[in-house]
């Protein structure tokens, strides 16, 4: 097993709260990569004890997934599974939480924004949502395999991080065109004060219809979409991380009554919350623990991958 815990000063792993049998790193990107690139993890598990065992992804930007001697990964997207998982697969942004299985290995995921979909991909992100699809389809020619060597060169565990480092040191490509703007409708999406993404756009004199190009094409939803994810992530990890447990009295941020926070629990993860919260997902759980410490828990969840 990997050793947990983080690069990032004054983490102590034992407050990620992680179940027997399980590891995991996070750690943020070199300083230089920071505003592209933010955040890496690595997840370990021992298969006599996690085989099968089911966890959950969240619906969240777009994620590299590296796996190193792991056994069958078993994913669902709105009832269906991608033909095939390979070495290096890419996520696309999600419009509804995934179920998914493994059986034990190590698992690195590296966390792509909107800014850094603008670097690394030609592809529309709206066209590849919701999909599974293999990281070689998309980068140029042998950086997918650079990427696996560069990693499986590593420990699997502490050096992961310098390795991802290093490895996007030398090939992220330099500044594309339309960064500035992402980056500023990104600032909109991160202010809790955004209620509805394209009237904040409106009053930073972002025109509509740049707005929806843009969001489409880099974040891979239309504004109404994405403010709606995060306000619904948003409450879902509050009630998940709270160490009491979940407080169904109280009505979540952003929300009218319950029936507004049940009709969205509903679209993003297929159930009500009071199901999907009394499912166990202790590993789930750790993860966004570590997230939250690493990162800040006053930063939403949907931006951390999204400087």
């Amino acid at each position: 097993m990997i050793d947990s815990g983080s690069h990032t000063p004054g983490i102590d792993a034992a407050d990620f709260g992680l179940p027997a049998g399980t590891a995991l790193r996070f750690e943020r990107s070199a300083a230089a990569l920071r505003p592209i690139l933010s955040t890496y993890a690595v997840f370990d598990s021992d298969p006599a004890l996690w085989t099968a065992a089911r966890n959950w992804r969240l619906h969240g930007w777009t994620q590299i997934w590296i796996g190193l001697d792991v056994g069958a990964i078993d994913v669902a997207i709105g009832g269906r599974k991608p033909a095939r998982l390979g070495s290096a697969m890419l996520f696309g942004v999600t419009s509804r939480a995934m179920p998914f299985s493994t059986s034990g290995g190590v698992t690195v995921v590296i966390d792509i924004g909107p800014r850094a979909w603008e670097r690394l991909f030609a592809a529309s992100a709206e066209a590849l949502r919701d999909r599974v699809i293999p990281l070689d389809d998309l980068l140029p020619p042998g950086w997918s395999d650079d990427l696996i060597a560069a990693v499986a060169g590593s420990d699997g565990g502490p050096g992961v991080k310098g390795a991802l480092d290093a490895f996007f040191l030398e090939r992220l490509p330099p500044l594309q065109p339309h960064e500035a703007l992402i980056a500023r409708i990104t600032a909109l999406l991160a202010d809790a004060g955004t209620h509805d993404l394209a009237d904040a756009a409106a009053q930073a004199c972002i025109d509509r219809r740049t707005l929806l190009r843009t969001t489409r094409r880099h974040f891979g939803f239309a504004p109404k979409m994405l403010t709606m994810r995060r306000r619904f992530l948003s409450a879902l990890v509050t009630l998940l991380v709270s160490p009491d447990g979940p407080d169904f009295a109280a009505i979540p941020a952003g929300y009218h009554d319950a029936s507004h926070f049940i009709r969205d629990a509903n679209r993003f993860v297929g159930m009500t919350p009071r199901r999907f919260l009394a499912m166990e997902m202790p590993y789930t759980r750790a993860a966004l623990r570590a997230r939250s410490l690493v990162m800040g828990a006053d930063r939403p969840l949907l931006l951390r991958a999204a400087a």
